[in-house]
């Protein structure tokens, strides 16, 4: 049941507002979009976000201890170094296409099915994380850290960049394409000629 004391809003929309300086009120937001607003270095701590789509927004740096994100949508946005891993954990789900996600943290989240589309994961922590069923969708993970990774029926077949060493993740029944499959390899110091 709602907290009615807090702040609740739905079906708004927030165009060009620039949330850096004066905050996005705390509270729940639902069924609400975010278009071409600047969260830059903004606090969204313990904000509850559900069925909300941001479009073109700016949230880098944003600090997110507490929130929550559930079925959320983010498109074309610039999501530089954000600490999901602060984030509410119960039931997070969200998609991203064409999102800068570069040095964000996802370390020991469960992001099972999660869709990545066309979004650059480059030195990004995925340590401890479960991304089981997650489709990454020509994603370039250069740099990214997989570590005790959970990535079962993942799938990469698109994905570009990555370096994953199946002794220390969970591969089992994930898809790879057969161009970028050095990347399972990088491990063993090989050399692999594509002329056979």
């Amino acid at each position: 049941m709602r907290d009615m004391s807090q702040l609740f809003v739905s079906d708004k929309t927030f165009d060009k507002t620039d949330f850096r300086e004066s905050r996005l009120p705390k509270g729940g937001y639902e069924n609400c979009r975010f278009t071409n607003c600047d969260f830059y270095n903004g606090d969204l701590e313990a904000i509850k976000f559900i069925d909300c789509e941001f479009r073109s927004c700016n949230l880098s740096l944003a600090k997110l201890h507490h929130t929550a994100f559930r079925d959320v949508k983010f498109k074309d946005c610039k999501m530089l170094g954000l600490d999901f891993s602060s984030c509410y954990q119960l039931s997070m789900s969200f998609s991203f296409e064409n999102c800068l996600l570069n040095s964000s943290l996802f370390y020991q989240t469960k992001i099972k099915g999660t869709v990545f589309k066309k979004t650059q994961l480059q030195e990004v922590d995925f340590a401890e994380c479960d991304m089981s069923n997650a489709v990454f969708e020509n994603c370039d993970f250069e740099g990214a850290i997989f570590d005790s990774t959970i990535l079962e029926k993942a799938d990469l077949r698109s994905s570009r960049n990555y370096s994953i060493n199946p002794q220390l993740n969970r591969i089992k029944k994930a898809k790879f394409s057969l161009s970028e499959v050095a990347g399972l390899l990088d491990i063993f110091d090989v050399e692999i000629d594509a002329a056979g």
